[in-house]
């Protein structure tokens, strides 16, 4: 009964191995030539695939940033420096006993410095913006474009304390950037950063966005930094900080390094600031802003107790003469506790307030001295311009 019962089952497993078979490889021996005109049944797999997007609806691959990179890439350009430098002169050269005995000496010729850099291309009829720690100290600048054609270009102004400069270029039909809506970006926003990084030719780089309103980093006057860890270095300044969609959200201007390259935190000027820079500079060739002709100073502890001043506000160290603070009588020992109403916390807050308000208008000060609160109105003044710097 064992020995019927094995071929029983042996006989089974083989018939059941030949219908496997058999179905695998000629199905329709078994079910038959299936009609023309039946409709084929879609398998469980198709049934839960998703339908696909219709094809004039573009799609990002997952984990792509293709189509982002290719909408700004065409909008960045390259941007060339030299400045001629003198070559030292000996001072044997004037020398009446050194020419006697040796005559005139030719002089070495000046030598050419050269310097690289990035740019944006904000509008179609040529005007480029970037950095100005680019371009301050050059006397010849050479814009290349993404498709390889090359132009000289032109200073329209620039802005030291943003460090922002705009350039322009003899060409038309550009292809501009696409600025981002002001106060979409968030930490932890993905977003590239595209420039030309040591001459290799253009490049992008990801990260985040990993801080926003950086400021007090000794960078720039004027401090309102994105901070992001996409790959930033030499030759990128200048360069655009974009989002996921290709829209500009910043140009990339500093990074902190202990060796000269990247180590992931870069500083970009947002996209808003810029354009508000940029956009005076092409309509006054300079930024206004205003200006009082004060120096203040934080109010610590020790002066509170020491001289009984107000825990909030900022003291007048200096005022400069011919000023408006001067004019208004103002004097140094001063409380500046508000201007026009609004309070004024710490000296952080006085400079960028003050910068804000147009020159010319008239401003209420509030201040407090020897315990006493007064207000007075003066003129805003316009910022001179620093030192460095002539229109």
């Amino acid at each position: 009964m064992q020995r019927l019962w094995l071929i029983f089952a042996q006989t089974v497993t083989v018939v059941l191995g030949l219908l496997f078979v058999i179905n695998t490889l000629k199905p329709e021996w078994i079910h038959g030539q299936r009609p023309a005109s039946a409709p084929a049944v879609p398998a469980l797999s198709e049934l839960m695939a998703p339908s696909p997007a219709p094809a004039s609806v573009p799609t990002r691959e997952p984990g792509s940033y293709a189509q982002a990179a290719a909408r700004a890439l065409p909008s960045v350009v390259h941007i060339f420096t030299s400045k001629e430098i003198p070559a030292p002169r000996n001072p044997l050269l004037n020398d009446p006993f050194f020419r006697h005995f040796f005559g005139n000496m030719e002089e070495q010729p000046a030598q050419r410095a050269s310097g690289l850099g990035s740019g944006v291309v904000v509008s179609a009829d040529g005007y480029i913006l970037t950095n100005n720690h680019v371009i301050e100290a050059a006397d010849a600048i050479e814009v290349a474009l993404n498709d390889g054609r090359k132009f000289n270009a032109r200073i329209i102004g620039r802005d030291p304390e943003t460090d922002l400069a705009v350039l322009r270029i003899d060409s038309k039909e550009l292809p501009a950037v696409s600025f981002a809506p002001q106060g979409d970006l968030r930490i932890g926003d993905v977003v590239l950063a595209i420039g030309n990084p040591f001459g290799v030719g253009q490049t992008v780089t990801m990260g985040i966005v990993s801080a926003l309103g950086r400021s007090e980093l000794g960078i720039n006057t004027f401090e309102n930094f994105i901070q992001t860890d996409a790959a930033i270095n030499p030759g990128n300044s200048g360069g655009a900080l974009i989002d996921a969609g290709g829209n500009l959200v910043g140009i990339n201007t500093a990074i902190y390094t202990r060796s000269g390259g990247s180590q992931g935190i870069g500083f970009a000027i947002p996209a808003d600031s810029a354009r508000d820079v940029m956009e005076q500079i092409i309509c006054n060739g300079r930024v206004a802003r205003g200006w009082i002709g004060i120096q203040v100073q934080e109010i610590t502890p020790e002066l509170t107790a020491s001289f009984r001043l107000p825990e909030k506000g900022a003291l007048i160290a200096g005022i400069a003469r011919n000023s408006p603070a001067h004019k208004a009588g103002i004097t140094p020992g001063d409380v500046l506790v508000s201007i026009n109403g609004e309070e004024i916390s710490d000296a952080r807050a006085v400079l960028k307030r003050v910068a804000a308000l147009p020159p010319g208008q008239l401003a209420k000060i509030g201040l407090i001295r020897n315990g006493k609160t007064l207000e007075t109105v003066l003129q805003i003044g316009q910022r001179p311009l620093p030192t460095n710097v002539q229109e």
